[in-house]
């Protein structure tokens, strides 16, 4: 089987090891000894089995610790260690959960937990409870707590979230699929809910860190207002459609950008490819040679184009960026939207603009 056939190994997400952990600390706590491995079955109704790599406990405690493995995705969490404290809790006090260490906390509305609760997701949480029903010890306390996480939470989008502290405990399913939209795509909803919950009324979807830094620099926004949305145009904009902000600036690289014109929602280059002939075809339209045009057809990427039309004094950019307003006006509907494209090259310097 050669490497691109190869069948790519899913992984468990943090919620489920944080499940297994706390199933294996509830064995110790009815009397049991503590076990090598652990079986959960998973909200979709799948059984995974995991390796407890830690195992400590004392009077009315116990301690154990799961290895994540993201299988074949590039997760951050990837080789963390997801350990659970379960404490008994007083008669009456039922499940109570507390960040621990490397867990982050919820600063800002928006997100589906209050203000000051840990940040271990409402699936999880149920995940975990189900466990302490069915062990029978209804007054517990669970702690998460992950070494590292604040280090690793640097690499993710909590900081923007306002969820500080350490990462977020996650998972819908338990399973991780490998390289799935899935998880950016949650994230890209997470940023516009915090932004709307918190007041702000302008925000930016941009395609990568360039286009970030400029739109930045140019409308003087702060982190909180940035939505990295990468490749997924597609998914902002349909959560924009219901869960609209005042003004949406969409901002990227001219290359990008000019598939969203076609009408692309997801600008990877495995998903959709720059259309050379429209852009060439949008240079007639701006006045130029034939001999340009022709040159166009025949480019290999679409900076080159990009660089044709400005080596010619011709607005490419401002015709890209225009279109690709009325392509995204089309996907937010009759959302009270206010909407604007930045169109930049590689450097950061705008070359286009839909206003």
């Amino acid at each position: 089987m050669s490497e691109a056939e190869k069948i790519l190994r899913s992984g468990w997400t943090t919620g489920a090891c944080a499940t297994a952990a706390v199933r294996a600390c509830l064995q110790v706590l009815r009397g049991q000894e503590f076990p090598d491995q652990v079986t959960i079955v998973l909200p979709r109704g799948e059984k995974a089995q995991f390796a407890v790599s830690l195992s400590e406990c004392g009077d009315g405690w116990a301690r154990a610790g799961v290895i994540k493995d993201a299988g074949d995705d590039p997760d951050v969490t990837h080789g963390a260690m997801i350990i659970a404290t379960v404490r008994r809790g007083p008669v009456g006090s039922g499940i109570v959960f507390k960040a621990g260490v490397g867990v982050g906390t919820v600063t800002k509305p928006g997100l589906p937990l209050a203000v000051g609760e840990p940040a271990i997701n409402p699936i999880p949480r149920l995940m975990m409870s189900e466990q302490v029903e069915t062990a029978g010890l209804p007054d517990v306390e669970i702690e998460i707590s992950v070494p590292n996480g604040e280090r690793i939470a640097a690499k993710t989008w909590n900081p923007r979230l306002g969820i500080v502290g350490g990462i977020s405990i996650l998972g819908t399913t338990g399973i991780v699929v490998p390289y799935s939209c899935s998880a950016w795509i949650h994230s890209i909803h997470s940023g516009i809910d915090v932004a709307r919950a918190t007041g702000l009324t302008h925000v930016a979807g941009c395609v990568g860190n360039t286009s970030e830094l400029a739109v930045k620099a140019l409308y003087g926004l702060d982190d909180a207002a940035i939505i990295d949305m990468g490749d997924f145009v597609g998914g902002m904009l349909k959560h924009l459609r219901t869960h609209p902000v005042a003004k949406v600036t969409v901002a990227g690289g001219f290359a990008k950008l000019s598939k969203l014109a076609t009408g692309a929602m997801d600008l990877h280059s495995k998903r959709s490819q720059v259309d050379k002939d429209w852009l060439a075809d949008r240079l007639r339209e701006l006045g130029a040679d034939e001999s340009v045009v022709a040159q166009a057809r025949l480019a290999n990427t679409g900076l080159e184009i990009l660089d044709l039309s400005l080596s010619h004094g011709l607005a490419l950019g401002d015709v890209v960026a225009q279109t690709c307003a009325t392509v995204c006006r089309a996907v937010l509907g009759d959302a009270p939207v206010v909407l604007d494209v930045l169109v930049f090259d590689r450097l950061g310097g705008l070359v286009g603009r839909s206003d």
